[in-house]
């Protein structure tokens, strides 16, 4: 089905409009020029009142001091007719084979943003974005990625902070080249000072027997008649106990001893050098989680990539990143006027394909370069736009003065204006 637009509008007594009639371009942009407080945002609220239903209804729709009601006359490209007219100003709806029917049939290709396009320019960078995301039909998996992305992320960032204490504390820690790499037992050398002693102590006993052995010898010398078998005995052990005590030597303790009056001094290295390379293992530990979390990043970041270039995006180099709308490189908050409205007005037509229309207010925020090049857009793109700007310019397709339309030339465009300076006209008929 083709987009529907707007072929021609008269509005009467509405708001501050007096009596207008616009014709739109079919693509393109319609400029509704004038001055302050002359009816030109009337003329937008009207056609949104028209099209929309009563959610955009004026508080107070009859013009201040009319006692004509108001009365709207829309005609649509696809043959609609669209009025409200009377007290009461209901709504009626034509075909071309005149058949009447309602706002039912007008929801079906009247995009609601298109009407009320700055809800969706005020809305938050993430409210935007969202948007897009659910017209293009991704935005349930993109979640789930950027849900993966953010706690991989939190997941890293701690795991980064731990990594960077542990690097701190280990580059802190004092290290001492000299010192073993385990723990001294003070024990192990007690135990193995008392073996020695008890060996040297039994060294001392052998030596003592000796003597007494010597001195039984010495003794018995006077009784060597009487004692001769004991002589020849005491000889024999004489002479082994002199071969045993030959083959005897002391071990010296004084390098046990000076470990053992240092092993605090040792054991506190030990200790240090244990300590650091604890530290430089953790540390170590926690790079490599943190690496982990940077790749399960990386590869949520890519598949939303790769997401959002297979998804049916509204306008080339329109994507979303972070959470956020980005058109060519650029965040909302950084974009040009006109590409802020490039991206609403596709966002909106995306919305519902078959309304081919937007209403846009107060372009005078736009330079002429940039007004002209939105317009190429909208024709580049088969769109229709009615706007508003405070001008009186050639730029503008109609002037609004005093709630009367007039085109550039200062011919009035509705039929209202000439008959109520002729007596003839009759009120609340075009």
């Amino acid at each position: 089905m083709e987009a529907v637009k707007i072929n021609k509008l008269e509005i009467e007594n509405i708001k501050r409009v007096k009596a207008v009639k616009v014709e739109p371009t079919l693509n393109g942009l319609t400029v509704i020029g004038g001055k302050n407080n002359q009816g030109k945002t009337s003329v937008l609220d009207s056609i949104a009142w028209a099209l929309g239903g009563d959610r955009f209804r004026p508080s107070q729709p009859q013009r201040d001091g009319s006692v004509v009601p108001p009365n709207l006359h829309i005609v649509m490209s696809n043959g609609l007719i669209v009025e409200r007219k009377g007290k009461n100003s209901d709504l009626k709806v034509t075909d071309p084979k005149g058949k009447k029917s309602g706002q039912q049939l007008l929801n079906e290709f009247v995009e609601t943003l298109a009407l009320n396009l700055p809800k969706f320019m005020e809305a938050s960078s993430r409210e935007k974005a969202q948007t897009l995301l659910n017209i293009i039909g991704v935005g349930g998996e993109l979640a789930e990625l950027e849900r993966k992305e953010a706690e991989a992320f939190n997941q890293r960032r701690a795991i980064g902070r731990i990594a960077d204490q542990k690097e701190k504390y280990a580059k802190e820690q004092p290290y001492y080249p000299d010192a073993p790499k385990e723990l001294v037992s003070m024990s192990e050398l007690i135990r193995q000072q008392q073996e020695i002693l008890a060996q040297n102590g039994e060294n001392q006993r052998k030596r003592e027997n000796l003597h007494r052995l010597e001195q039984q010898y010495q003794d018995t010398i006077q009784e060597l008649e009487a004692l001769l078998a004991r002589q020849k005995k005491l000889e024999e052990d004489l002479r082994v106990a002199r071969q045993s005590a030959d083959d005897l030597q002391d071990q010296s303790t004084e390098e046990l001893e000076r470990n053992i009056a240092g092993i605090e001094e040792i054991n506190r290295k030990v200790r240090a050098n244990l300590d650091k390379e604890k530290a430089e293992d953790d540390a170590k530990e926690y790079r490599d989680q943190y690496s982990k979390y940077t790749a399960e990043i990386e590869d949520a970041r890519k598949e939303k990539e790769a997401l959002l270039d297979q998804a049916d995006l509204p306008l080339p180099g329109l994507s979303v990143k972070e959470g956020e709308l980005v058109y060519n490189g650029f965040r909302w908050d950084n974009m040009s006027g006109s590409d802020q409205l490039k991206v609403a007005t596709a966002i909106v037509r995306k919305l519902n394909p078959k309304c081919g229309f937007v209403l846009l207010d107060k372009l005078e925020q736009m330079d002429l370069d940039t007004l002209n090049e939105f317009g190429r857009w909208l024709e580049a793109e088969g769109l229709q736009a009615i706007a508003t700007r405070v001008s009186l310019g050639e730029e503008c397709s109609i002037l609004i003065s005093d709630g009367y339309s007039y085109d550039k030339d200062g011919n009035s465009t509705a039929s209202f204006k000439a008959e109520e300076k002729n007596p003839k006209w009759k009120a609340g008929v075009f």
